[in-house]
């Protein structure tokens, strides 16, 4: 490429006519500039520049020299936008299996946000238990897991790791709205609409109620996140979710509205952890990896969160 470089010089030069003024806009010195341009004559054989009094003027072979400069310049340029489209910077496809918990604001919002950056790049983001966004990844039907309490896997590689710790979801006139945060004992005096079990959020607080032999009243259950938000905004019971999901500003999210969150307090259930990972030893697609950049320094300056 330093051929393409002395000829950006040359052109920058014919342009303003002047070497001094080239030299300042490329941030040269005149004399560094006026040497580059002399070996390149010395080395093409022939002159480019009349020099006149005030400045240079192209002569004949330096006009066909700076013509075909500018027609390479305009290809190198057109070669590199196509390598950047074909290595994913600003075209490509990323596949993210993801909990339930991610795929309701944080990562709608994450995938809004690249896209911002990037509009030519398209996602597919399967929503998946554990296992199976694990299984995603194995079987290279997603490039990126992000999951909640994954189960170790030799071939996971991961990128981030945060914890995440268990909210209580209620309706804003709940008894307990206001509360900083709630202790089991209290969240078990009221019904529960629960997660199905294959939830990392049901399954820390199985753990929990099980290493102190309690017993909840659960009067619902549900696959779906959001039929547990719409009926705890209908009725006294409370839901749980992972902070990540958890509601957190109502009034700048519509599907937030007339619901509360209230931290269960880590020392009766200890936060889960979320992570983003990938295949082991893959390479992975340029978009997708750069997605998995932004998500990880998302994920490590949010506290909980996010």
């Amino acid at each position: 490429m330093r051929y393409l470089r002395i000829l950006h010089y040359i052109e920058t030069v014919a342009r303003v006519g002047s070497i001094r003024k080239a030299a300042e806009d490329l941030a040269l010195t005149a004399s560094a500039l006026n040497r580059r341009i002399q070996d390149f004559e010395a080395e093409f054989g022939t002159p480019l520049f009349e020099r006149l009094p005030r400045g240079v003027r192209l002569n004949a072979a330096g006009e066909l020299l700076v013509r075909q400069a500018r027609v390479q310049m305009a290809e190198m340029e057109r070669v590199r936008s196509q390598v950047a489209d074909l290595s994913g910077i600003r075209r490509g496809h990323v596949r993210i299996a993801c909990s339930q918990a991610v795929a309701y604001t944080f990562l709608p919002e994450m995938v809004a946000s690249y896209k911002a950056s990037f509009p030519d790049v398209s996602f597919d983001v399967l929503v998946r238990d554990h296992l199976s966004a694990q299984q995603a990844l194995m079987d290279y039907s997603a490039d990126l897991a992000l999951i909640i309490e994954p189960s170790f896997q030799s071939a996971m590689q991961p990128l981030c790791i945060v914890e995440q710790p268990l909210y209580a979801v209620i309706g804003h006139d709940h008894p307990l709205a206001g509360k900083a945060s709630l202790r089991l004992r209290e969240l078990l005096r009221y019904p529960l609409a629960l997660p199905e079990r294959s939830f990392g959020g049901r399954q820390m607080l199985e753990q929990a109620l099980a290493r102190r032999s309690l017993t909840a009243n659960i009067v619902l259950e549900s696959n779906s996140f959001e039929f547990l938000r719409a009926f705890v905004r209908r009725e006294p019971a409370i839901t749980i979710q992972l902070a990540i999901g958890a509601p957190d500003d109502p009034a700048s999210h519509a599907e937030a509205r007339g619901l509360a969150a209230i931290m269960i307090d880590p020392r009766d259930i200890p936060p889960g952890r979320l992570m983003l990972a990938q295949m082991r030893e893959r390479t992975l697609p340029v978009a997708s990896a750069k997605f998995a950049d932004m998500l990880t320094r998302k994920l490590e300056t949010a506290n909980g969160r996010v």
